[in-house]
């Protein structure tokens, strides 16, 4: 048992009178008791350093001691702070099983062979900031009670924080691996900052649990990042992040946000699967070569994110925001039907969205985008905006691509009354017409940052999205953007009067030659009107009979007769009979495929036919059209 006084005597027995230091050989100190302050700074320990099992009751202090040889503190126990600030150890630095339970102070300590902190308490705060470990350093099943620091710590060796566990925050805030970081199942229960280091080697994470939030902003991993089978409970940061190898998130679970705003990806070929409850963030990010992401997820935002080579993006319950994503080779975004199947051929965990409705994949904006080498498979595109889209004529549509539909009910509480027809109908069609003085209910009003479409931005988004179906031999799906395009022509306010008036004619008619229903009722509209005005002045009132007129020469000879028809004469009594109903339908149906019936008519019933030989027939090619346009592949 040491007092201080009797320590300090002792030190002072020793110390070199050229600098004042305490020098030591071999120091035997094994299972010893420190009653007072320690005070070992500035001592130099020619030999090694035996504290294994020790306890200091007060304050450990070896602030700038240097240790040549071998320090042995395993099983140590530090009552009060321990204070290794600026200590420099030659040989291996042994704390396993150590105890601190004060403040642990390691900060600019350099560790120049072996540290080992295996199964190492620090129940309250460990400072490691700016300390240098040359080589192996083994943090592992260590337990982080309080706060940690390893800001701009310099890891030469490897770094093994396997198991360990952080009940506090964790600051790795500017260190640097230059070679193999794992902390494969460590527990992390506060926010953990690794923010700006520098990763040579591989960083392992692996089954690591982080119960609050991680930040890894800025961090640069020179070789493989593995995050798989890590379990992420709060928020994750990794913006501004660089990974040059590959970014291992294998079965990775999120249950907060995933952020990797401006990450990049230099070599990633395999990002996930992993799932995540909130959003995977990877706006700005850029991905320089081919790469697969499969992310089951509540939301992905890649807003501006750069591909600069192929990508594929497989997605399970998630709404995309792709707006103003830049990629210059073909990318795929797609519905994965099935859980994903992990390397080990089990499915992917899917806890986080066990009260979803469904895996469908739900697309919210491609503004800004060049659709050119842009392919979608079995998405919901029916609250995507498209005002913006660049070469959308060139958009591939795969599967089961859904749109949103137009109202379905008749709204008889206004005159005149409104029914919509069904047809493919874009989500800024529906916030437009919303936003109109005399909407009516159905419509979906635009929801925070849809922005303000209005016919005049949409009519060409339905013109490319219609040559688009029509590349892809979908005529029918072609006719309702064909339908809409029209539609937003006529609402536009660039357009003349009288070209309005002549497309609500032709939408009144036959709704642009695609309702053949339209059609067929004003047909048959304008047959009964002809048969009517037929039967009451059209028909003559009998038919004209010939007279034969001539003069027979006195004297015999050659008789000449003119023949002649009486004129017909206009109806009077009963018009409405059956007789007269089957000639004013027989000269209707020859008017219907510009025939004449041969009937004798009035004057005005020869107006009344040439009228119906005119419209009948147009009306009965708008109605062929629609009926063509809609079974025609």
């Amino acid at each position: 048992m040491f007092t201080e006084g009797l320590l300090t005597a002792l030190l002072n027995a020793l110390r070199d009178p050229t600098t004042g230091h305490a020098r030591l050989g071999n120091a035997q100190f094994r299972s010893a008791i420190f009653e007072g302050d320690a005070q070992f700074g500035s001592a130099i320990f020619e030999g090694d350093a035996q504290f294994g099992s020790a306890i200091f009751k007060a304050d450990a202090k070896f602030g700038s001691a240097i240790f040549k040889g071998a320090a042995w503190f395993g099983s140590a126990i530090f009552k009060a702070d321990a204070k290794f600030g600026w200590a420099t150890f030659e040989g291996l630095a042994e704390f396993r099983r150590a105890t601190f339970e004060g403040d642990a102070w390691f900060r600019s300590a350099t560790f120049q062979g072996d540290a080992d902190f295996v199964s190492t308490t620090f129940k309250a705060e460990a400072q490691f900031g700016s300390a240098t470990f040359e080589r192996t350093v083994w943090f592992d099943s260590a337990t982080f009670q309080g706060g940690v620091w390893f800001d701009s710590v310099a890891f030469q060796g490897d770094a093994e924080f396997e198991s360990a566990t952080f009940q506090r925050d964790a600051w790795f805030e500017s260190a640097t691996f230059q070679r193999d970081a794992r902390f494969e199942s460590a527990t992390f229960q506060r926010v953990t900052v690794i923010r700006s280091p520098t990763n040579e080697g591989a960083a392992r994470f692996r089954y690591a649990i982080n119960e609050s939030a991680a930040q890894f902003g800025s961090a640069t991993f020179q070789g493989d990042a593995w995050f798989g089978s890590a379990t992420f409970e709060g928020d994750a940061w990794f913006e501004s992040a660089t990974f040059q190898g590959d970014a291992r998130f294998e079965s990775a679970t999120f249950q907060g946000d995933a952020r990797f705003e401006s990450a990049k990806f230099v070599d990633a070929v395999q990002f996930g699967p992993l799932a995540c409850a909130g959003r995977v963030v990877l706006s700005g990010a850029v991905f320089g070569g081919p790469v697969t992401l499969s992310f089951a997820a509540r939301r992905l935002e890649c807003r501006r994110t750069r591909w600069s080579s192929t990508a594929e993006i497989r997605l399970r319950y998630t709404t995309v925001d792709f707006a103003h994503a830049v990629f210059e080779y073909p990318l795929t975004i797609a519905a994965e039907p099935d859980p994903f199947v992990l390397t080990n051929g089990r499915p992917l965990a899917e806890d986080p969205f066990a009260c979803a409705p469904g895996p469908g994949v739900r697309v919210a904006s491609l503004r800004g985008v060049d659709a050119a080498h842009l392919v979608l498979a079995d998405v919901d595109l029916s609250g995507c905006l498209f005002a913006g889209t660049v070469h959308l004529d060139q958009l591939r549509l795969e599967g089961a691509c859904t749109f949103d539909m137009a109202p379905p009910a008749v709204h008889w509480w206004r005159w005149p009354p409104v029914r919509f027809t069904e047809r493919r109908v874009l989500a800024e069609e529906h916030h437009w017409r919303a936003s109109q003085p005399q909407a009516v209910r159905g419509w979906n009003v635009a929801v925070l940052g849809a922005g303000r479409a209005g016919p005049l931005q949409l009519a060409p988004v339905y013109r490319a999205l219609r040559k688009a179906f029509e590349d892809g031999k979908h005529e029918p799906g072609a006719a309702d953007f064909y339908y809409g395009e029209m539609e937003m022509r006529r609402h536009a306010d660039d357009i003349p009067s009288s070209e309005r008036g002549l497309l609500t004619a032709y939408w009144a008619l036959s709704g642009y030659g695609l309702r053949a229903s339209r059609a067929l009722v004003w047909l048959g509209t304008a047959m009964f009107l002809t048969i009517v005005l037929l039967m009451a002045v059209g028909l003559a009132q009998d038919t004209p009979k010939q007279t034969a007129s001539g003069t027979v020469p006195a004297d015999g000879g050659k008789v000449t007769f003119e023949i002649d028809k009486d004129d017909p004469k206009n109806p009077t009594g009963k018009r409405f009979t059956g007789e007269r109903f089957e000639k004013a339908l027989n000269v209707t149906l020859n008017s219907v495929v510009f025939r004449s019936s041969g009937q004798d008519l009035t004057t005005a019933g020869t107006y009344i036919e040439m009228t119906s030989r005119l419209t009948e027939p147009v009306l009965l090619g708008l109605a062929v059209l629609a009926v063509r346009n809609r079974v025609k592949r």
